[in-house]
């Protein structure tokens, strides 16, 4: 799994945030991924059953024709309730998704997560509100809502930072500045020696509940 991470995430930052998800998922077998579209990184783990959940139907289908999940269903993730029973899995993951929903359907849907897991939720998103709109008309890629660390850790979240300094980053967490290695390499160093245990910082931020957390 190492070198397949590292081959499909070459900069140092993205692979790390990968790791972090990987740590995040030990002991779990069946996780289901919310919002996965249609090329998850939950793809890559070795895990007994993935289940994708996707709101937007053409990139449900590509899902399944791509194979990146035992099972995909489509259906509104406003509505989980409807689709999976308390504890079916071992954890819920929601990578990059959160953001996309306004912020009372958001707290729902973290509920909704926390109900459906036995072990852990897992939520990857950006630090604070990150403007960002569609690419098509109906692919529900704008952000409504943004998340910082101090919300999540009210939620009952333990919160890492991601991805290097926040103002280093931009619309789908690409670098803003040229030379992109010269700014990799600061987005890296700023991750390992301030921002990973700084998340207020961060640009991006990977909250973990426990299930027997208070």
């Amino acid at each position: 799994m190492f070198w397949k991470l590292f081959r499909l995430y070459p900069e140092p930052c993205a692979f790390l945030a990968k790791l972090e998800l990987a740590r995040a998922l030990k002991n779990c077998s069946s996780v289901l991924d919310v919002g996965c579209g249609k090329n998850s990184p939950l793809k890559i783990f070795e895990l007994n059953h993935l289940t994708g959940l996707e709101g937007y139907a053409p990139d449900a289908e590509a899902a399944r024709r791509l194979g990146t999940h035992d099972e995909v269903v489509t259906g509104d993730l406003r509505q989980m309730e409807q689709h999976f029973k308390p504890g079916q899995f071992d954890a819920c993951v929601a990578w990059d998704v959160i953001e996309h929903l306004p912020k009372l359907d958001g707290l729902k849907m973290l509920r909704d997560m926390e109900r459906a897991s036995a072990k852990r939720t897992i939520i990857f998103t950006p630090n604070g509100f990150l403007p960002q709109f569609h690419t098509e008309d109906a692919d529900l890629q704008q952000h409504l809502s943004g998340w910082d660390a101090q919300e999540m850790r009210q939620q009952g979240y333990r919160v890492i930072g991601l991805l290097g300094l926040k103002s280093l980053r931009g619309e789908y967490h690409v670098l803003k500045r040229s030379p992109k290695f010269f700014w990799a390499f600061i987005a890296l160093i700023t991750h390992l020696f301030w921002t990973r245990n700084h998340p207020e910082k961060a640009a991006a931020i990977l909250c973990i509940k426990e299930k027997n957390a208070a």
